[in-house]
């Protein structure tokens, strides 16, 4: 198997489309009821779905909830080929603006500190992001400090168009039929709620999610959603005694209640936590949203349980009905629904050491679109789009890590 050699034109074509995705608003909402969760992600769905179409594709479409799906034609004479799939989601995360992104490109990157933005002094420096030190001589966007970038997972929509252009612009690569699809709402756990996997028609599929070039994930966290509320009673403060329930104080308190060793910021590997996202109060309600993940199932289910009991602990202290919980399962650990399947991680893991890199098979300290498609009968492991420092205004991605991406793309397609 034959690597595939980039010309200048399909780089610049490559960034050219990251570029113009990452500068379309599209972030998710997670209190949102709908499908997408906001409007603004029809904006970005409508623009791939109408590159599809212009660029090849057969039987281009977008349903009602946003979801994107197309399929470069088989160009086998007697195609006994499996379908095989490439998915990425074009939401971006809520944890930071996404709104007015301005990337920047910084080729030849030198090694030091990068000034995103003059006016502010915001930097972007290897003393702090060591990994900025692979990079060296490659090709960087950023962003301008103002805004997350976008590169999760829009990264993953360009490699995956690319590709399929490039296959459509070489025939002589042969390879049987390519599902394509793009998903709303995976940054809110929601992505793979509404794909309908039967129209999809793929025997597997990998997402194009991951972070730096290597990449391949087959295990996932356990992942809920949690709401407290918090039921306080205002009065005037100058009458107070005896009376006000401030729902903002109690808020501060529950939110001591956990345990402050299984933070995100204090936990790693193999390890669970509770992650506080957000906090809404004032004297009369407070509202704290959570997430809550484990790679094992028992201590999941365990986690649930435990902040349910610290919620019948504090209605115990301060009266019942003072506060509620509603926990949501997003998705689950996808591991097991690779077993007897070993080949499906084994064809990406060959396809990049075809391309000059060595697979880092871990598990990931997240979730994707993958977890949920796996368990609705689409086996879906993940490989790298190229991105670092996610969900913030430090994130980057190096134009050379998604043309690999690309490659890896082709080379599983080949295979």
């Amino acid at each position: 198997m034959s690597t595939i050699e980039f010309t200048p034109l399909w780089k610049e074509k490559l960034l050219n489309r990251f570029l113009a995705y990452v500068k379309i608003y599209s972030t998710s909402d997670a209190e949102s009821e709908t499908t997408p969760s906001t409007s603004r992600q029809w904006d970005i769905a409508r623009y791939i779905a109408e590159e599809l179409k212009t660029i090849g594709l057969e039987d281009v479409s977008i349903d009602d909830n946003g979801y994107i799906m197309g399929y470069v034609p088989s160009n086998l004479e007697n195609n006994d080929k499996p379908v095989i799939g490439f998915i990425s989601h074009y939401d971006t995360s809520p944890d930071f603006s996404g709104e007015n992104v301005k990337p920047q490109v910084w080729e030849n990157y030198d090694g030091n500190d990068l000034v995103l933005n003059r006016a502010t002094g915001f930097t972007l420096s290897p003393s702090k992001f060591e990994s900025l030190k692979k990079y060296v001589g490659q090709t960087l966007i950023t962003t301008d400090g103002n805004t997350l970038l976008g590169a999760d997972d829009k990264a993953g929509c360009a490699e995956i168009v690319t590709a399929a252009e490039y296959l459509i612009a070489h025939p002589e690569i042969k390879h049987g039929r390519i599902a394509v699809g793009f998903t709303p709402d995976e940054e809110i756990g929601r992505g793979a709620h509404k794909f309908d996997v039967a129209k999809f028609g793929a025997e597997f599929a990998y997402t194009m999610d991951g972070g730096e070039v290597g990449e391949l994930e087959y295990e996932n966290f356990n992942a809920a959603g949690a709401v407290v509320k918090i039921h306080g009673l205002s009065v005037h403060p100058g009458y107070a005694y005896g009376k006000m329930v401030n729902a903002a104080l109690l808020a501060a308190e529950f939110a001591q209640m956990l345990p402050p060793n299984e933070t995100p910021a204090t936990t790693k590997g193999f390890e669970g936590f509770y992650h506080l996202m957000d906090i809404h109060a004032d004297i009369s309600e407070a509202k704290l949203q959570y997430i809550i993940r484990d790679h094992d199932v028992d201590k999941f289910e365990g986690r649930k349980k435990f902040m349910e009991e610290k919620i019948a602990e504090f209605n115990q202290k301060y009266g019942e009905g003072t506060a509620e919980v509603e926990i949501k399962e997003q998705y689950r650990n996808m591991k097991q629904q690779f077993e007897g399947k070993m080949h499906i991680i084994d064809l990406a893991a060959q396809a990049m050491k075809e391309v000059g890199i060595e697979p880092k098979i871990k598990a990931i300290r997240g979730g994707t679109d993958g977890a949920q498609l796996s368990y609705m009968g689409l086996p879906c492991p993940n490989i790298f789009a190229g991105g670092i420092n996610f969900h913030g205004p430090y994130e980057y991605v190096a134009l050379e890590s998604m043309e690999k991406a690309v490659e890896v793309i082709l080379n599983i397609v080949k295979a």
